[in-house]
């Protein structure tokens, strides 16, 4: 018996190591030219990668090798799965120290990043040229990358992706009739109003969106424009990212400037930065974006659609309550985009107060319907009632016994949170986006309305009176904002000095139940407890889902929600399309990444936010503490803080430590 034992787990063994061995002959070695055409042999899957380029580090984590990565820059920090990276600075400078510590078995970099290409060239890191010249260029890279990690089939089901929704942008505007193009043109610059060159692949996006990109008979990643060329062109749809709101800031109010149709019909758009300045895993859903702000009303027109409105999958949610029928995530064609919503349906009828259309009975079903994207601008053409009903027509559920509210948040994101004590049970289901109208009520102002960003469905397991009911909107409410306080979100209007204590378009739906009547959901109920309990959790997951923002999270990321980047302190435009450099701001970046200055600036904002609500009264110490820091920097005794920053709007507490910062930095170059 024993030796039938070990003539088995032999032959288990060889089994083993004959289909591992199959396996990894079959997929190693293998070769691929990168951005450049220079010839790399892989002979197994790299370990230890050092990505450099964040549309490279993008589609890394989209086919699943983010466990591969062991360092990136900090313009990729919010991606899903990025806590815990090391960060050895931005794309434009990052730390050769701290590359070279991280024992790279592969770098994923730049052409420009000359020195690292030099230390690095003769050194067993396979080094990996990526660029982006065209949006091809960019699916042979992912199909690349994909090679080299073994991971081909996830690669190509991203490419096709990306052209299944640029073929149906080409199918819709094929479509319309009599189509006159519009001309558009992505705003870059500060200083100078600047666009991509002729040979860019943003004004390939640009026509691949329908519209007619210029041409000024320049090549490059970013060319000049001059004001005759500017208005020569007459750009009918001005678009761009986030830092070139100062070029429209400075340039758009001018003669000249501003007498172009774009500027005259208020058709000036900001996207995501990491959709406008990269050609990666979402250019077809940014083409589908940019051609539905382009074509509106066109878009918005029935006779033009191209797909059937209506359910194509769903996938099922788990609520352990006893009066719910079923729970799921419905996927529909709406407008040709894929919308997506959580449908609850209950077995008898049910009261429900709901903030976003009061209170309602004999509801039958409740929910959160996601609008992406490329359909927003259409929801504002068409109404929000035409788009209530486009909803319940696609998932077929009737007016009348139904209850939804609608979020900018994608339902994939959705998070579900459940919270017990003895008998008693509340769930939380909650979506959350926080980067594009979080405000803080009293301080900021209300302007428009648009769907909702963050949304809570309360449910529980006994059944609510009216006034338990509409309390649990305020518990709930109140949980919400220390949420997002105790993450320090910010406001999108007044980041600098306020902290967000929701968006301006949350909603609530509160659903009574069956069981047990409770009167109070109250702070000093157990109920009401259980109810706030559940809605932070679910805010905290729901935002790190949709934004990547963690509490814990690196000093760069809650600069940039402040708007405050180390190349522009200095007076220069930065973004990873534009190649500005500088070496003041490229000895800052390297100062922050140690934790020493890293937390003195993480500490400078919380005195800044405390002293700018009158809770702090005297700043000497403060100021000696810059001092000191300065002084750590530079090596020896600064005569002063300088006053480094010309940014005037930056708090004077926030703007001293970052003034210290400089004045170390710049005594230590000039040394």
């Amino acid at each position: 018996m024993k030796k039938l034992f070990s003539i088995s787990t032999c032959i288990l063994i060889l089994t083993g190591l004959l289909v591992f061995c199959t396996t990894s002959l079959a997929a190693y070695p293998v070769s691929v030219l990168d951005s450049k055409g220079n010839y790399l042999k892989f002979f197994k899957t790299p370990q230890k990668v050092v990505s450099l380029v964040p549309s490279a580090t993008q589609i890394l984590f989209e086919i699943g090798v983010k466990d591969f990565i062991k360092a990136i820059t900090y313009h990729d920090i919010t991606l899903a799965g990025a806590g815990g990276k090391q960060i050895i600075g931005g794309f434009l400078e990052p730390d050769l120290d701290r590359i070279e510590a991280a024992k790279p078995d592969m770098i994923i970099l730049s052409s420009i990043h000359k020195d690292i290409i030099k230390k690095f060239n003769k050194t067993d890191s396979k080094l990996f040229i990526f660029q982006t010249d065209s949006i091809e260029n960019s699916y042979k890279s992912m199909a690349a990358l994909g090679k080299i990690f073994d991971r081909e089939k996830q690669a190509l089901q991203i490419i096709e992706k990306n052209k299944s929704e640029t073929n149906l942008i080409k199918q819709k505007l094929a479509r319309i009739d009599n189509l006159k193009k519009k001309h558009v043109i992505r705003l870059m610059g500060k200083d100078t109003i600047m666009t991509p060159g002729s040979d860019s692949f943003q004004n390939e996006i640009i026509r691949a969106a329908g519209g007619i990109p210029p041409d000024f008979g320049k090549k490059g990643s970013i060319i000049s424009v001059t004001k005759e060329e500017w208005m020569k062109f007459n750009p009918q749809i001005i678009y761009g990212c986030g830092p070139d709101k100062e070029a429209a800031k400075n340039f758009f109010s001018k003669p000249g400037w501003k007498e172009v149709d774009a500027i005259k019909n208020n058709q000036i758009y900001y996207f995501p930065c990491d959709l406008t300045c990269r050609a990666s895993t979402h250019t077809g859903y940014f083409v589908s974006w940019l051609s539905s702000v382009i074509y509106t009303k066109e878009f918005s027109n029935p006779e033009n659609y191209i797909l059937p409105p209506g359910i194509i999958q769903s996938k099922p949610v788990e609520i352990n309550l006893e009066y719910i029928k079923s729970a799921s995530i419905a996927y529909s064609n709406i407008h040709d985009f894929k919308n997506k919503t959580l449908i609850i349906d209950f077995k008898s009828p049910q009261p429900i107060v709901s903030t976003l259309e009061g209170e309602r009975d004999n509801i039958t079903s409740i929910g959160n319907h996601y609008i992406p994207p490329p359909t927003w601008s259409l929801v504002h053409e068409r109404g929000i009632e035409h788009t209530r009903s486009s909803i319940l027509n696609a998932i077929r559920r009737p007016e009348q016994t139904t209850s939804f509210l609608i979020t900018g948040a994608d339902m994939d994101n959705l998070s579900i949170q459940t919270q017990a004590y003895k008998d008693m049970k509340a769930y939380a289901l909650v979506t959350a986006g926080v980067m594009g109208n979080a405000v803080r009520m009293s301080k900021d102002v209300g302007a428009f309305y648009e769907p909702g960003t963050i949304n809570i469905i309360v449910l529980t397991n006994m059944k609510l009176s009216k006034r338990a009911m509409t309390r649990a909107i305020i518990s709930a409410t109140e949980s919400k904002t220390a949420a997002l306080e105790d993450m320090d979100i910010r406001s999108s209007y007044t980041p600098l000095i306020n902290k967000a204590t929701g968006t301006g378009t949350d909603n609530i739906l509160v659903v009574q139940g069956s069981g047990l009547k409770i009167e109070n959901t109250g702070g000093h109920t157990k109920m009401g407890e259980l109810i706030a309990k559940a809605v932070y959790a679910g805010v905290t997951e729901a935002v790190l889902k949709q934004n990547g923002i963690i509490a814990k999270r690196n000093i760069f990321q809650r600069l940039k929600e402040r708007n405050i980047d180390p190349y522009q302190l200095v007076s220069v435009s930065t973004c990873e399309c534009q190649g500005n450099r500088s070496d003041l701001a490229a000895m800052a970046e390297r100062l922050l990444l140690e934790p020493e200055y890293a937390a003195f600036i993480e500490a400078s904002l919380a005195i800044s936010d405390e002293y700018e609500k009158g809770l702090i009264k005297n700043l000497d110490s403060f100021y000696m503490w810059c001092k000191k820091i300065a002084d750590t920097i530079a090596g020896y005794e600064v005569e002063e803080v300088k006053d480094m920053i010309s940014d005037d709007t930056i708090p004077v507490t926030l703007k001293t430590a970052l003034d210290a910062i400089l004045t170390g930095a710049k005594a230590r170059l000039d040394r």
